[in-house]
């Protein structure tokens, strides 16, 4: 009996010293992310910036502010970052304009606030805290919203100030690859597997759990390359590619349209429960409908037990998590 005593506090202890408790996890977006496409430069610029998206966050927590402010301030490093899909690193519309979607949602009462279409806010992130915190509406988009961020003392920006080489690059490569296309609509002939262009990902998102016990999730995006006709994918969308509560926290990056058609991050939340699901079989499940419905994606989930979940079904996806003693995890390829 005392041999079995001493195994099972030695099982309890090395089980308990494998768990980890998670309080804040962040994603760069999903996509062809490879190693064979990635320089070492570029990569070592990628690990550098989520470093940092986590050390800012994590230092919120640390002082013992909200899950929401740990969230801002994970997400300002990567609007900054023209490596990303978000605030300066913004992909074009079609007509050649850096168009902005951000939310952000607190689980404790659920309340939630989101920008769409918006072109001047320097970080769409803020002005999706201002109308949560701060008006009676839950979304804003366009010229409403613009005003209304300015009303409220954020920094306002020329529209010029989102361009960036690399992005206009690939809104040219996309429309030659477009043009291309519609010609070949007329003939028996097929576009190659090289044409096929990744152009929905680099959406950036964070999830943290504050000392509190209270979670929050925001995303942020430039949605589409190339995205026409006013087009609002998942991450504004509450409930879609935004979701926290009481017990979970989700943001999503992919093809907004699947995840807005399968409610995904809410979905998730309630598999947890209704259906007592534990954090990773719920999202891997809501990320195997979507492969299954034909779209492509991943996000990033944390419990308010500090466990978290990054399923993606692209080659690659940036995430990154920290822990509750600081201990910061960077991960990019599958």
């Amino acid at each position: 009996m005392k041999n079995f005593t001493v195994l099972l506090l030695l099982f309890t202890f090395i089980f308990s010293f494998a768990q980890k408790k998670y309080v804040l996890v962040i994603h760069g977006g999903a996509g062809t992310i490879t190693r064979e496409n990635m320089t070492s430069e570029k990569e070592k610029a990628y690990r550098a910036k989520l470093t940092e998206a986590l050390k800012a966050g994590y230092a919120e927590i640390m002082k013992g502010k909200s899950s929401v402010d740990a969230v801002a301030a994970a997400i300002i490093i990567m609007e900054d970052s023209p490596l990303f899909n978000a605030g300066k690193g913004a992909v074009f519309t079609s007509d050649g304009k850096n168009e902005l979607d951000a939310a952000i949602m607190f689980g404790k009462d659920k309340s939630a606030g989101a920008v769409a279409a918006i072109h001047t806010v320097k970080n769409p992130i803020k002005a999706a805290i201002a109308v949560m915190q701060n008006s009676e509406h839950v979304m804003m988009v366009g010229e409403g919203a613009e005003i209304f961020a300015q009303k409220q003392g954020l920094d306002i920006v020329k529209p010029e100030y989102f361009w960036t080489k690399d992005r206009w690059e690939s809104l040219q490569k996309l429309k030659q690859k477009e043009t291309i296309k519609n010609t070949l609509k007329t003939t028996q002939y097929h576009l190659p597997e090289s044409y096929v262009v990744d152009q929905k990902f680099g959406t950036v998102g964070a999830v943290a759990l504050d000392k509190d016990g209270n979670i929050a999730a925001g995303t942020s995006t430039g949605g589409m390359t190339n995205k026409k006709y006013g087009r609002i994918g998942d991450a504004p969308i509450i409930g879609a590619g935004t979701y926290a509560n009481s017990h979970v926290g989700i943001s999503a990056t992919g093809w907004g349209e699947f995840f807005i058609r399968t409610s995904a991050a809410r979905t998730i939340a309630a598999k947890m429960e209704y259906q007592n699901k534990d954090i990773k079989s719920a999202a891997g499940e809501v990320i195997s409908e979507i492969e299954k419905m034909g779209g492509d994606g991943g996000l990033i989930a944390l419990d308010k037990d500090g466990n978290i979940a990054m399923p993606f079904n692209t080659a690659g996806m940036y995430r990154g998590a920290v822990t509750e003693n600081g201990q910061i995890e960077i991960e990019i390829y599958k």
